[in-house]
């Protein structure tokens, strides 16, 4: 019979390279998605750089599992006895603690980066919705002139036209009480100019109130858009700075 032993002697090195060859195919499949997910490269631009960093600090923590699984394949090595002395540029940890030395730096330098660009990003996006509320604004007085021109030409159909009026009241497009402020408009025109002067300053005081909103509104997602950026972005790139970094120097100088 096949005594434990050696059913541990036969099952150890199929483990060992198991997790190391699990390990290399998830660092080299990170590796290629990091490269190939921001083409087209366009490094001078800020938000290319913001979401190459997120993309990065999103799949950070996906090599640091593979080096672990790595690491642990030695490991077993170790354990059973069955390691094998190479030279140290021949030995795969070194290229995989080199590897998480410069991932770290990069993950310590991305910090202020990404934390620079939402900060600009976010000016630049408040400067923007201002600009399209004074536009809105703006073309608010032709708005309103269009409006008011046509609610006016149409009350101006109805007083020369009577029997057209009681149709539309009858049809319920008018109201009575509309008809009677119509009929009012007729014995005093000047009644109507300032009917028309109130109803400008009401429709101009609603659209300012709905462009202030929609301001606010807008203001405050670009806002809350940015701290969340800031923040989950930014920590996730310490820890992981911390992470490599111990993994990688702290490696190193074991291994050397």
């Amino acid at each position: 019979m096949t005594s434990k032993a050696t059913i541990t002697r036969q099952i150890t090195p199929l483990t060992s390279r198991s997790l190391k060859a699990v390990a290399i195919i998830i660092i080299l499949a990170v590796l290629l998605d990091i490269f190939i997910l921001p083409i087209p490269y366009n490094v001078l631009d800020r938000q290319w750089q913001i979401n190459f960093v997120t993309q990065v600090v999103d799949r950070g923590i996906v090599p640091m599992v593979g080096l672990a699984l790595l690491f642990t394949g030695y490991w077993v090595d170790s354990a059973a006895g069955t390691a094998v002395k190479r030279p140290v540029w021949q030995d795969l940890r070194l290229y995989a603690l080199i590897l998480a030395s410069l991932l770290g730096l990069f993950y310590l330098l991305s910090l202020p980066l990404h934390l620079n660009n939402v900060n600009v990003a976010k000016g630049e996006a408040l400067e923007r919705i201002t600009q399209e509320a004074t536009q809105a604004e703006t073309q608010l007085g032709t708005r309103l002139e269009a409006e008011v021109n046509q609610q006016k030409q149409q009350i101006s159909v109805l007083m020369s036209n009577e029997d057209l009026l009681k149709q539309a009241v009858q049809a319920g497009q008018v109201s009575q009480e509309q008809s009677d402020l119509i009929a009012k408009f007729k014995q005093d025109p000047a009644a109507l100019d300032q009917f028309i002067k109130q109803r400008v300053d009401q429709l101009q005081t609603q659209y300012q109130t709905e462009i202030g909103l929609r301001r606010e509104k807008a203001q405050q997602t670009a806002k809350d858009e940015a701290l969340k950026s800031s923040l989950r972005i930014g920590i996730g790139s310490l820890l992981l700075a911390i992470g490599y970094i111990i993994v990688g120097w702290t490696g190193l100088k074991s291994l050397v």
